[in-house]
């Protein structure tokens, strides 16, 4: 299955753990999409001012290409770039999965509400690992047998 992986990528612990499930999930067969490796920080500065349009462009084109989303939803609020990704896949029937490892709950005091209503209400599942997802996909409609 071709996924693409959604999340923050600013900082070196974001970046390893992205990289570290990217290679999780590319052993286990997919084909993964991920941001960090479609733009680097070169391009971002040769594009100056042009930059955030050519950011939206390359992602959502990137995003369109993919079966699935598998989206971080760690941190005291999703963050900016992702919550974007999955409002775009979500408005193009691409099903999201997401992932929160934080244990902080930051959803709306609803009983099982982990993060803000309107992400929790959009994904086809939340895992509590890197490891638990595959208990979440089993059960979503994007594919019986993705692990």
């Amino acid at each position: 299955m071709k996924l693409y992986q959604a999340g923050p990528l600013f900082s070196e612990a974001e970046r390893q753990w992205h990289l570290s499930f990217k290679q999780k999930l590319e052993a286990a067969g997919h084909i993964v999409i991920w941001p960090g490796e479609l733009i680097s920080q070169a391009d971002v500065a040769a594009w100056g001012t042009d930059a955030p349009k050519r950011l939206m462009q390359i992602d959502g084109e990137a995003l369109l290409t993919c079966e699935a989303v598998i989206a971080l939803l760690d941190g005291a609020q999703v963050d900016d770039g992702t919550a974007w990704e999955i409002g775009f896949a979500y408005a193009k029937g691409i099903p999201v999965i997401g992932i929160r490892t934080d244990f902080r709950t930051c959803g709306e005091g609803c009983e099982g509400s982990v993060v803000n209503a309107m992400f929790q209400g959009r994904v086809t599942g939340i895992a509590g690992s890197m490891d638990g997802r595959y208990g979440c996909w089993r059960s979503c409609d994007c594919q019986s047998n993705i692990a």
